[in-house]
C-alpha cells in the first residue's frame, strides 16, 4: 500500500529456493524448529484477501487487502521470537552458540538482526546482512542470503550455519545446517 509510510518503503521483492538431499555423512540438517503464536497475528497480518475475508469490491476499496504491521510491537516480538529459534536449534544439536560459525536471519531490519546478534552473543561478523542492498524480500530474504554468504566463501565445509525468520501470523522457525 503506497499511502501506508510504515510498510511501503520496507519491502523488497525476490525469490528464492534451496535443494536438499539425504546424506550419510556427518552432515546436512542437523535440526529444525517451528513455531507460532496466533494472538499475535495483529502485529503484521493481511486484513482481507483470504479464504476468511475474500476480497470484494468493497473491501478493496477499504485497503484492506494490503500488509498491515505494527512495528513496534513486531520489533520487540521478532528479536524474541528469533532467539528463541535460534536457541532452541542450536540446543537441538548438541551445540553452544560458540560453536556457530554464521547465523542468516530473515532480513526484515538492521535493528532487529542486531538485536538478535547481542541477544546470541554473536558478534555481527558472525551474522549475514543484505538487507541494505535489497530491502527486506520477506520469505526469499533467507534463502537470498544464504546463496550470496555461499558464494562469497563464508560457508566452508564444516561451518555451522544456523537460518532463522519470523513472519506474518506471527510464525518463526530456524534450521542449524553443517556444510
Amino acid at each position: 500500500n503506497w499511502s501506508d509510510r510504515n510498510t511501503c518503503v520496507l519491502f523488497g521483492d525476490g525469490a528464492g529456493a534451496a535443494v536438499v538431499q539425504a546424506t550419510t555423512e556427518e552432515k546436512g540438517i542437523l535440526g529444525t524448529f517451528l513455531s507460532g503464536d496466533g494472538s499475535l497475528a495483529n502485529l503484521l497480518h493481511i486484513p482481507f484477501g483470504g479464504t476468511k475475508v475474500p476480497l470484494t469490491r468493497e473491501n478493496v476499496e477499504l485497503k484492506q487487502q494490503y500488509i498491515q504491521m505494527a512495528g513496534s510491537e513486531v520489533f520487540k516480538s521478532a528479536v524474541r521470537a528469533m532467539e528463541d529459534a535460534a536457541v532452541h536449534v542450536i540446543l537441538k544439536a548438541g551445540l553452544s552458540t560458540e560453536e556457530i560459525d554464521l547465523v542468516i536471519p530473515h532480513q526484515a531490519n538492521i535493528r532487529i538482526i542486531e538485536a538478535l546478534a547481542r541477544r546470541l552473543k554473536l558478534p555481527m561478523e558472525k551474522v549475514y546482512v543484505n538487507i541494505d542492498r535489497y530491502g527486506n524480500t520477506s520469505s526469499a530474504s533467507v534463502p537470498i542470503a544464504l546463496d550470496e554468504a555461499r558464494k562469497k566463501g563464508l560457508i566452508k565445509e564444516g561451518s555451522n550455519t544456523v537460518l532463522v525468520a519470523f513472519g506474518g501470523g506471527f510464525t518463526w522457525g530456524s534450521a542449524l545446517i553443517k556444510w
